[in-house]
């Protein structure tokens, strides 16, 4: 794990952790258990989410913040229309149509 990931893992994985009440890696938590974290916490646990997604990935060096922004309503109001289905897969297709929705921009222009 490089020390930037580490660092964020930290600043987030304390107050999102006594927040979410759960002992369960996130990649295994449920919407309700992402909803369950303070909404001020949300988004910054997106952000360490995606950047574990695509650790392995050239494209991870830099964080996409404006699609971030973009991402995290989507998945907080697909997790709150089903919230017994997976995060990490919410998470997942949240990504998916923010990409497909920017590459559909660049087309226009």
């Amino acid at each position: 794990m490089k020390l930037g990931q580490l660092a964020l893992l930290i600043a987030i994985a304390i107050p999102v952790g006594a927040a979410a009440d759960t002992k369960k890696p996130v990649t295994k938590w449920t919407c309700a258990d992402f909803l369950g974290v303070e909404d001020a916490f949300r988004p910054k646990l997106i952000y360490w989410a995606t950047a574990q997604a695509k650790a392995e990935k050239p494209e991870a060096a830099t964080i996409n913040i404006e699609g971030t922004e973009k991402v995290i309503p989507i998945i907080v109001e697909d997790c709150k229309k089903a919230p017994q289905d997976a995060f990490w897969q919410k998470l997942e297709a949240g990504w998916k149509r923010v990409e497909a929705d920017m590459k559909s921009l660049e087309k226009k222009l």
